[in-house]
């Protein structure tokens, strides 16, 4: 007879971890708050001065705040991962699920959905709250473009929390995954840009962001955009994975 626990009671644990989490709820709730909010404000500020005031793209302008809020997704990837590398918290939790691929699945079906559930609602939430203070140069639910940019904003940031995720746990360290992405999502990839043209467009975040465009790029299109960012968050998750199956606890 099987000894190994049922998935439910393994998810509801993980869940009930991330809850307890100050710093980790705290990420998960700053997601819509700082996409949301930056998006409101900047639209309110210069979104009626001129077209195209907040980028030459309409669409993707919509979602100007996701560069702030994809801080809060890899926040919340990395502190809930980095948790189990204090105190010996992760022999505690093999000890109650002792299988490893077990433990380090559950945990990350946990971060994503949480991460996509949150993010297909700051999706909408964006879109409308910063088209709300456009003026003429508003779009509208319906236009084109629009439901791919709102669904493929929350799947962007459920798999930027995912390849965070995954990193914090082949690094075993929250503080350095957060000091390698942040420069490499924020400065990095433009820099990369405007020096290399379409090489840029494989990178993590230039890739999944083609999802909220409203042209596809040189090379990918919106959702080959968005597969690419998966096979990096894959790669991350499947180094992840590797490591807590091999290392000691």
């Amino acid at each position: 007879m099987s000894t190994a626990l049922p998935i439910r009671p393994v998810l509801h644990s993980e869940w009930i971890k991330i809850r307890s989490l100050r710093g980790s709820l705290a990420a998960l709730i700053a997601v819509p708050a700082a996409t949301v909010g930056i998006q409101a404000l900047a639209a309110a500020a210069i979104g009626q001065s001129e077209r195209g005031a907040l980028g030459e793209d309409p669409l993707f302008a919509s979602y100007y705040g996701i560069l702030w809020g994809q801080i809060a997704a890899m926040a919340f990837g990395t502190t809930t991962l980095a948790a189990e590398f204090h105190n010996g918290a992760l022999r505690t939790s093999l000890a109650a699920v002792p299988g490893r691929t077990r433990f380090y699945l559950s945990k990350m079906t946990v971060i994503g959905g949480l991460a996509l559930a949150v993010g297909l609602v700051t999706g909408f939430l964006t879109f409308v709250a910063g088209q709300a203070f456009m003026g003429p140069y508003a779009l509208h639910l319906g236009d084109p473009g629009s439901y791919r940019a709102v669904v493929g904003s929350g799947l962007y940031l459920a798999l930027i929390a995912l390849l965070a995720a995954g990193l914090t746990a082949l690094l075993r360290s929250g503080a350095l995954v957060l000091s390698l992405l942040i420069p490499l999502l924020l400065m990095v990839s433009f820099i990369v840009g405007a020096a290399t043209g379409g090489v840029a467009e494989f990178l993590p975040d230039r890739a999944g962001q083609l999802v909220m465009h409203g042209a596809p790029g040189d090379h990918l299109g919106p959702w080959s955009g968005l597969g690419v960012l998966a096979l990096w968050a894959g790669a991350a998750l499947a180094g992840g994975w590797l490591a807590v199956r091999r290392r000691a606890a």
